[in-house]
C-alpha cells in the first residue's frame, strides 16, 4: 500500500505539540503530512483511543543475549563478578547467536522500537531484514595488550571487508568495549580507523566504581579480572587516567556513543556538553538500577546540555528490551524531569545520538514512516503524561511505513 492515512485520538509529532483527533498520512513507506482530520487521504485507518507517535529509539543493545528468559546474578554485585556470569554464559549457552539476535529484534519490534544501536561482537554478523528494525551494528573491538593491537586491527579489518558499511536497513559502526579491555594505543587506531571510513563509535565509559579504581591507581578487581584471563598488561594504563583521557579520543571520531557514563564528573560532563553535536551519552536506566549504582548524573548532565539518549541494555542486567519501560522507570525516578523531556529521549534525542535525525525520531514531512501507537485513557488531556503512567504495551508498529504488529489493520 504505497498512500495512506492513519487516525488516532492523539498523534505526538515530537517536534510540535500533541494533536488531539490527528492524522498522518503516510506515502511510499515516509510521512506525507501530519496534522488534524482534515489533511485524510483515503484510505483512512482510524485507531481508536490511541496515541500515535514515532518510533522508539533504543541506543544500547546486547541482542546475543535475548535468549536470557532472567538476569544475570544478583541484583547490585560487582560489575567485574558480573563480567565472570556473562564469560560463563557465554560459553554454557548452545543458543545460536543469530536466534537470540532475531529474537530480540522481534521482541524490540513488539515493544515498539523501529531503531536500534547494537554491539556486535565478532561471533554476530548483521541480522537485517525489511521485517526488523532498523540499527547500527556497533563491531564491538577488545585487545588491552600492546602486543596483540596490530592483529586485533588486522581482525578487524577483515570484519569490515566481509561487512559493507552499509547494509539494508543497517550501518557498521566501532565499538572499542570498555577501558579495561582496550588499550589506549588501539583506542587511537580505531578512531583513526573510525575517521577515515566515516564510521561512528560507541564504548563504555565511566560504568563503575571498579573501572575508575582501575583507572586511578592500576590495581582493584577489574586487574584481577585481566590477570586470570591472561589479559593483562601492566603498561596499557598510566596511574591517574580519567574517562576524560577516553572522551578526548572519542572526540576525534566523526559521532561518538559515551555508553552509561554513571560517574562522569563535571569536568567531563562539561567536555561532552561543548561537543554535543558529534558526542552524545547512552543512559540505561533499569540497568543502572541492576547493579544499584549512585545517583545518575542526569540533572548534570542536562543542565550542562549533553545529549541523553535511553537504552535497554541486555537481558542478562534487564528483564526485557522494552524502552517504553525505560521511559515509564525514568519518569517513576525522575520525577522532576517533564514527560515530554521523556518522550525526546527515547525518539528524537536518541535518533540524534546515532546520526539519523533526518531520517527518523519525530513526525515530519519526509522522514521514515517508522511509527508506533500505544492505548490511551480516551478522557486524558495529557498524553504524553498518560502513556508514561501507564501499562499498556505498543498495539502497532510500523516499519517505513508497513504495519509489522500486528501484521493487519483491525478495521
Amino acid at each position: 500500500m504505497s498512500r495512506f492515512s492513519l487516525r488516532a485520538r492523539w498523534v505526538l509529532p515530537v517536534e510540535r505539540p500533541a494533536i488531539a483527533g490527528g492524522t498522518v498520512v503516510v506515502s511510499g513507506g515516509r510521512i506525507e503530512s501530519v496534522g488534524d482530520a482534515s489533511i485524510a487521504e483515503p484510505p483512512l485507518y482510524d485507531l481508536g483511543d490511541v496515541v500515535l507517535m514515532p518510533g522508539l529509539v533504543n541506543v544500547h543493545t546486547h541482542l546475543e543475549f535475548s535468549h536470557l528468559e532472567q538476569t544475570l546474578g544478583k541484583s547490585g554485585m560487582p560489575l567485574p563478578d558480573w563480567i565472570r556470569l556473562v564469560i560463563a554464559s557465554r560459553r554454557r549457552s548452545d543458543c545460536d547467536p543469530k536466534q537470540a539476535i532475531r529474537a530480540g529484534l522481534e521482541e524490540s519490534r513488539r515493544n515498539g522500537v523501529t531503531t536500534l544501536g547494537e554491539i556486535a561482537t565478532g561471533t554476530c554478523s548483521i541480522v537485517s531484514s525489511d521485517e526488523f528494525p532498523r540499527q547500527i551494528s556497533y563491531q564491538e573491538v577488545i585487545g588491552f595488550s600492546a602486543a596483540r593491537i596490530d592483529s586485533v586491527v588486522g581482525d578487524l579489518e577483515h570484519r569490515l571487508f566481509e561487512q559493507p558499511a552499509t547494509v539494508r536497513h543497517a550501518s557498521i559502526g566501532l565499538s572499542p568495549h570498555a577501558p579495561y579491555t582496550v588499550h589506549p594505543q588501539l583506542l587511537e587506531r580505531l578512531v583513526d580507523l573510525a575517521s577515515r571510513q566515516q564510521l561512528p563509535m560507541a564504548m563504555h565509559l565511566a560504568e563503575s566504581h571498579e573501572e575508575l579504581e582501575l583507572l586511578a591507581t592500576v590495581s582493584g578487581p577489574f586487574r584481577e579480572l585481566l590477570e586470570e584471563r591472561s589479559m593483562w598488561d601492566g603498561n596499557a594504563i598510566p596511574p591517574g587516567t580519567q574517562p576524560l583521557n577516553y572522551l578526548q579520543a572519542l572526540a576525534r571520531a566523526p559521532r561518538a556513543l559515551v555508553v552509561h557514563g554513571n560517574y562522569l564528573k563535571p569536568v567531563e560532563i562539561e567536555y561532552l556538553a561543548s561537543r554535543r553535536e558529534r558526542m552524545s551519552v547512552a543512559y540505561c536506566p533499569r540497568t543502572h538500577a541492576f547493579f544499584r549504582h549512585s545517583e545518575y548524573p542526569l540533572q548534570q548532565m542536562l543542565a550542562a546540555g549533553v545529549r541523553v539518549a535511553l537504552g535497554t541494555d541486555s537481558r542478562a542486567s534487564n528483564p526485557d528490551l522494552s524502552l517504553l519501560e525505560e521511559m515509564r522507570y525514568l519518569a517513576r525516578r525522575h520525577t522532576t524531569l517533564d514527560p515530554s523531556q521523556i518522550l525526546e529521549m527515547g525518539t528524537l534525542v536518541g535518533a540524534e545520538a546515532l546520526g539519523w535525525e533526518e531520517q527518523i525520531g519525530s513526525l515530519r514531512p519526509g522522514k521514515w514512516a517508522d511509527l508506533t501507537a500505544v492505548a490511551c485513557n480516551p478522557q486524558s488531556k495529557e498524553p504524553v503524561a498518560d502513556i508514561l503512567s501507564g501499562i499498556a504495551a505498543p498495539t502497532k508498529t510500523w516499519l517505513r511505513g508497513r504495519l509489522h504488529q500486528p501484521a493487519r489493520y483491525e478495521n
